[in-house]
């Protein structure tokens, strides 16, 4: 699904990136650059068969089955779990689950599933029943970082790695879970940024619609938002901040609130596509007119990118939720006996007045 794609401050973390079908072959860590313009008519779901797991960048902690006190064993004849956390209205968590399955597939790897319908206690108790199940390996969705210590204490008693995609769980890499494979949701932060500098020439005031609280997607996004915009536009001013919990209606409502609070507001960052397009619901109840607040989001779902076209919304920062290729790759190196990444940053794009009408069809 990739359009413009930025070249990305990736911090000491390792990185993994999405490769053209032609260089899969390659193990590189070098995201491609703002000039690589062949990208805009590339999608992110062909080149998924092209991810594969890069070296660690100098410094980057790995970890080994040896390391983590696991059995070497061989992949395509294990089980493997995954935990969903959240309902699948969501088209990213659609995304997401579709990925597992069809990577799982292509592979011939017998897939467990089960989905925690946003109920924190129930994804424990899932994850708790796929290892009764007979589980050897593990994939998570976290719903929230916190909490976590049941299924870490149960699957250490069988000795079962796990790996976690999309929000990080609160506990030790390479002793608690083997690689945490997610964006750098500062990095998708600091870019919804600079999107909302360039809509709103970098002065004004703008609104968070914040993610859920408790886990590190909403801290992350928050930080590298704020922190580019103190950096580059100081004259754009955070004014309101409240959390949308990533659902549309809950966004919708905010925003409610936010135009009878904040009348002469100019910006809105909402932190997924679903608070945004809430957001945009509000505003066009409100009277308002497509432009006449700009909104930028972080997901990629194609509702938003048609909001783009249809000028309510000024910006998308694509948030990857095709796990599948990265985390049975990862599974795979690791089970091995081979060195992996704690920290594996798989590929965002971003959608822009300039591409959303062509990649609209990429989107998710």
């Amino acid at each position: 699904m990739q359009r413009t794609i930025h070249r990305r401050r990736l911090l000491a973390r390792p990185v993994v990136v999405s490769l053209a079908a032609a260089m899969a072959l390659t193990a590189t860590s070098c995201a491609k650059s703002e000039d690589d313009t062949s990208s805009d008519t590339k999608s992110s779901a062909a080149a998924d068969a092209a991810q594969k797991v890069a070296s660690p960048a100098p410094g980057g902690k790995t970890c080994t089955v040896d390391a983590y006190g696991g059995a070497r064993s061989d992949l395509a004849n294990a089980t493997v779990g995954f935990s969903q956390s959240e309902k699948e209205a969501n088209p990213f968590r659609i995304a997401e689950t579709q990925s597992i399955k069809d990577e799982a597939e292509k592979r011939g790897v017998k897939l467990l599933t089960a989905n925690a319908q946003s109920q924190f206690s129930k994804q424990i108790s899932d994850v708790q029943d796929l290892l009764a199940k007979g589980a050897d390996l593990l994939v998570i969705a976290p719903l929230n970082s916190d909490g976590w210590d049941p299924v870490l204490q149960a699957a250490a008693a069988k000795k079962v790695p796990i790996i976690t995609i999309d929000r990080k769980i609160n506990a030790t890499a390479c002793k608690d879970y083997v690689s945490f494979i997610a964006s750098d949701f500062v990095e998708q932060g600091r870019r919804a940024a600079d999107q909302m500098i360039e809509a709103t020439g970098g002065k004004g005031e703008v609104a968070i619609l914040l993610g859920s609280a408790g886990n590190n997607v909403t801290t992350e996004r928050t930080k590298g938002f704020k922190d580019r915009i103190a950096e580059k536009a100081p004259d754009l001013k955070v004014v309101f901040e409240q959390t949308g919990d990533f659902a549309r209606e809950k966004g919708q409502q905010v925003t409610e609130q936010l135009i009878q609070s904040k009348p002469g507001i100019k910006g809105i960052y909402a932190e997924n596509d679903e608070m945004g397009l809430g957001a945009v619901a509000a505003l066009k109840g409100a009277g308002k007119e497509a432009g006449d607040v700009a909104i930028v989001t972080v997901d990629g779902t194609r509702n938003a990118v048609q909001g783009i076209v249809d000028g309510w919304i000024s910006g998308v920062v694509e948030s990857n939720p095709r796990f599948g290729p990265l985390a049975f790759q990862t599974l795979d190196t690791f089970t091995k006996g081979e060195s992996v990444a704690q920290d594996i940053v798989i590929e965002d794009g971003a959608y822009t007045p300039d591409n959303a009408k062509s990649g609209i069809a990429k989107a998710y």
